[in-house]
């Protein structure tokens, strides 16, 4: 489902009921033991080695970029609508129209003339 939200839109995924688990399947395999003493400080080393400040330069996504970039050449591209140029009075517009008796006619003339 997507939502308009701001300037942005926001896609949601939609799921049957069957498909959506209890979140207790999802943590039944963790225990409620305490962390090794010993690998907590490596951890903890880990995890301010790896954390950053949010920046919106770290999220790159090429799909609304490229999004961007047709709705720019598309808007560049948008001019006003030639006006039609209207016919001059007492001459028909040119039809792509064959009446059918007219071209009987002719085909059944010249083919009595190539026979006589």
């Amino acid at each position: 489902m997507l939502e308009p939200r701001g300037k942005g839109i926001v896609l949601w995924t939609l799921r049957y009921g069957d498909e959506v688990r209890d979140e207790d399947t999802y943590f039944a395999g963790i225990d409620d033991e305490t962390a090794d003493s010993d690998m907590m400080p490596l951890v903890q080393q880990l995890i301010k080695k790896q954390t950053k400040h949010w920046d919106a330069k770290m999220v790159i996504d090429p799909v609304q970029d490229r999004l961007l970039d047709i709705i720019a050449a598309k808007k560049k591209a948008m001019k006003k609508p030639a006006k039609a140029k209207q016919p001059a009075p007492g001459k028909a517009a040119p039809s792509n129209v064959i009446n059918i008796m007219d071209a009987l006619k002719k085909s059944v003339a010249a083919e009595s003339r190539s026979s006589k």
